[in-house]
Order: structure tokens, then C-alpha cells, then sequence
């Protein structure tokens, strides 16, 4: 073996652990980045989710509430002779066009302002059928639901779009 092999052997066996040992350094310094990133993300979509939950939850009272002193209003109202009693039925599908209310203002906020709209006017629909539903012969209440259907398969529509692009 010749002089400058020597050298050159006894060079890369100086140097080439320490330029391992300095490619692990970049590489441990460069994990515990990401690994911080991927906290900080973490804890960005925790919060997050969990905001979203409690407007959930905030959007739900409230309509609870409107529908529960709806409810007061109109048995004061029966008291002062100015209002007749609404059947159970009646009590059961104000309850469920308010739960739907609820979960449609949730969904619309996550939307753009067509969608709020849309959700906005289905919403008062099911309510102005749910309300008209006792004085109408049944012909006439199945036409009720015809603009109802067309928005909330436009409804559908958009959440089915939304869980096809959300990633699994």
C-alpha cells in the first residue's frame, strides 16, 4: 500500500464515524422538531374539537330553551283562556324540528353562508309544517314536505361531499 492510501485510509477512519455521529446529531435535532410540531398539532385540533363540541352543545341548549319556554308561554296562555292544549304529538314534533334546528346551525357553521341560508330555511319549514300539521288533510300535508325534501337533499348532498373528502 502506497503513502497516500495511508493517508487516505487513516483519514476516513478518523473521519467518517464523526461525520456518522454529526449526521445523527442533524437527524435527532430534526425528529425532536417534528416531534414538537406534531404536539403543537395535536393540541391545536384538541382544543379545537373541543370549542366546536361546546358550540354543539351552546346551540343545542338554546333551542332547548326556546322550545321549553314556548312550551310555559303557551300554558299561560291556555290559563288566560286564549290558547287551546297542544297534544303530546304536537309537544313531540316541535321538540324534534328544534333538535333538527340545533344540529342544522351546528352543521352550518362549519359551511360557507349558502349553506347557513339553506340550513336556516329548512329549519323555519319544518317548523311552519310542524305547526300546520294538525289543520291539514293529509294531501295537503305530504305537498307541505315537496320544498322541504328538495333542501334537505341538497343537505345531504353537501355531508355526503364532506365525509367523502374528509380523510380516513
Amino acid at each position: 500500500m502506497s503513502e497516500g492510501e495511508s493517508k487516505l485510509r487513516s483519514a476516513l477512519t478518523g473521519y467518517f464515524p464523526m461525520f456518522i455521529a454529526v449526521l445523527s446529531l442533524v437527524t435527532s435535532i430534526y425528529n425532536g422538531y417534528l416531534n414538537n410540531r406534531f404536539v403543537d398539532i395535536i393540541q391545536r385540533n384538541l382544543g379545537r374539537g373541543e370549542y366546536l363540541r361546546t358550540c354543539k352543545d351552546v346551540i343545542d341548549a338554546y333551542f332547548q330553551v326556546k322550545f321549553r319556554a314556548g312550551l310555559v308561554n303557551e300554558n299561560a296562555e291556555r290559563e288566560r283562556g286564549t290558547a287551546t292544549a297542544s297534544s303530546p304529538a304536537q309537544i313531540d314534533a316541535a321538540n324534534a324540528v328544534n333538535r333538527f334546528a340545533a344540529l342544522g346551525t351546528y352543521l352550518a357553521n362549519l359551511g360557507d353562508e349558502t349553506t347557513r341560508a339553506r340550513y336556516t330555511d329548512l329549519a323555519r319549514q319544518l317548523e311552519r309544517i310542524a305547526g300546520e300539521a294538525k289543520r291539514l288533510p293529509a294531501n295537503e300535508f305530504n305537498t307541505l314536505f315537496e320544498p322541504a325534501d328538495r333542501l334537505f337533499t341538497t343537505m345531504n348532498d353537501d355531508c355526503v361531499k364532506s365525509a367523502k373528502a374528509a380523510p380516513m
